[in-house]
């Protein structure tokens, strides 16, 4: 009899660790183990501003999936474009381009999420990320060739588009990007003599009235303080009506002279989950507490691709947040449940009570709310990079980010520019591959075809 076969669908937080509980908890010959991903290393998200900034280098954040010799499940280099769950097939584009189908009995749907956009104007053609790897060393690339174009240039209408930057979104990705990054250029243009430092602006906007409301009045206030006292031009009730290669215009009417905009307004839960035709929660998969999808049989949800309900809350209706803290937990609480189903056991419910909130500024700035303690400067930093170091799968990549850390505080930035894409440049449209699934129905006609073939 062929063993059951169990496909997991994305190597973020929460698919790897499903995977990697999978591999402790199951005995080699109970079940086949799969995971779909398009690159072999978990990506550790929330540090990607830092990567961005040059605080990190890239390599420090990505966690190879292929350094464990116990590793045994088998990697399928490529991306999920669609699930038939009747067939119990899903039908993935590997990174050659060739289409194949990989059957299941239990699938893990973890394919995280992408950044959101809206019908904005020239958006897609002219703004760049923050979810990538990719995105982010190449934002990193894009704002040093700023500065050195400035510097090229005898063109002051030029220069003072090249030295503005726009990030829009208030949430922990933008705020942490905009400091970030507005701290490279602050410390990179004391070596460029020949640019004027005031020329160098930063504009922080989001169409919500509060900066991460998340974090309370308080803080919130505190970051924002922060922010401008650095300069930072923070602008609430406010996003983009247009976006041009040199010029963004904001809602309220302003013009700003910039060809840089970072777009990280939220996020939206994978493309894959609509090629299920399933029920959602504003985008995400309708789960139950034990992120089981209700009516298709051996299908499993969580992360940022599920509306799992949150029952620390006790509120009707509440549902996990798309953060790290969340997605560990329900990778391993799956994993058990997946198990529990193969030997006909019960499933259990994913219950977590919210551990806190950490946003880096850069620096010694920082705002932390650790088990609901307000704290802030080195307190909160101390707080926030303890929390993403212990949350790092594995002591090399503990080492690396430590041993990046403590050179920048020694040595300081360094403004390397790679020339990354520099005569081909790269949007949101180029990284994120969004146009690449298939429809519910070309879904059903694949796997109708498959059926017939095989018939």
């Amino acid at each position: 009899m062929a063993r059951p076969k169990i496909l997991v669908v994305g190597a973020g937080f929460a698919g790897v660790g499903a995977v990697r509980r999978l591999e402790r908890k199951l005995a080699a010959d109970e079940a086949d183990v799969a995971l779909v991903t398009p690159f072999a290393y978990q990506l550790y998200l929330p540090l990607l501003p830092q990567v961005a900034s040059g605080v990190l280098t890239p390599q420090s954040i990505a966690v190879s999936l292929r350094r464990s010799r116990r590793f045994r499940t088998r990697i399928i280099p490529g991306g999920a474009i669609g699930v038939d769950t009747k067939a119990k097939v899903c039908v993935i584009r590997k990174i050659t381009g060739e289409i194949v189908n990989e059957r299941y009995d239990h699938i893990v749907l973890a394919p995280g999420s992408v950044t959101r956009t809206f019908a904005i104007p020239g958006l897609v053609d002219n703004a760049r990320g923050m979810k990538t790897l990719a995105e982010a060393a190449y934002v990193r690339d894009h704002v040093i060739a700023q500065l050195d174009l400035a510097d090229a240039s005898e063109d002051q209408a030029e220069r003072v588009s090249r030295l503005q930057f726009v990030v829009v979104g208030g949430g922990y990705a933008g705020t942490e990007t905009a400091a970030c990054l507005q701290r490279l250029t602050s410390n990179a243009v004391k070596r460029y003599p020949r640019l004027d430092p005031a020329l160098i602006k930063w504009h922080l906007i989001d169409i919500a009235p509060k900066l991460m409301p998340e974090l309370g009045d308080k803080l919130g206030a505190s970051a924002l303080k922060i922010l401008s006292k650095r300069g930072i031009e923070v602008s609430l009730g406010v996003s983009v009506e247009k976006a041009g290669p040199e010029e963004v215009t904001f809602t309220d009417g302003r013009v700003v002279p910039s060809r840089t905009l970072i777009w990280t307004a939220g996020v939206a839960a994978s493309p894959l989950i609509a090629t299920l035709g399933a029920e959602t929660v504003r985008g995400r998969l309708a789960v139950t507490a034990e992120m089981a999808l209700r009516g298709h049989d051996g299908v499993f949800a969580l992360g940022d691709a599920a509306a799992v309900p949150d029952l620390a809350k006790g509120e009707e209706g509440a549902v996990c947040p798309p953060t790290a803290q969340h997605a560990m937990r329900q990778g391993r609480k799956v994993a058990d449940n997946v198990i529990a189903a193969l030997r006909g056991r019960p499933l259990n419910a994913y219950t977590h009570k919210d551990l806190g909130l950490v946003v880096d500024l850069g620096g010694k700035d920082a705002v932390s709310k650790p088990l609901g303690i307000e704290l802030r400067g080195l307190p909160a930093q101390a707080v926030a990079r303890g929390y993403h170091w212990s949350a790092l799968r594995t002591n090399v990549a503990k080492t690396r980010v430590l041993t990046n850390w403590l050179l920048n505080a020694v040595a300081g930035d360094d403004f390397v520019r790679t020339g990354f894409l520099s005569r081909n440049p790269a949007t949101l449209r180029d990284f994120e591959h969004t146009d690449s699934y298939l429809t519910p129905e070309q879904i059903r006609e694949h796997t109708a075809a498959l059926t017939a073939h095989q018939e």
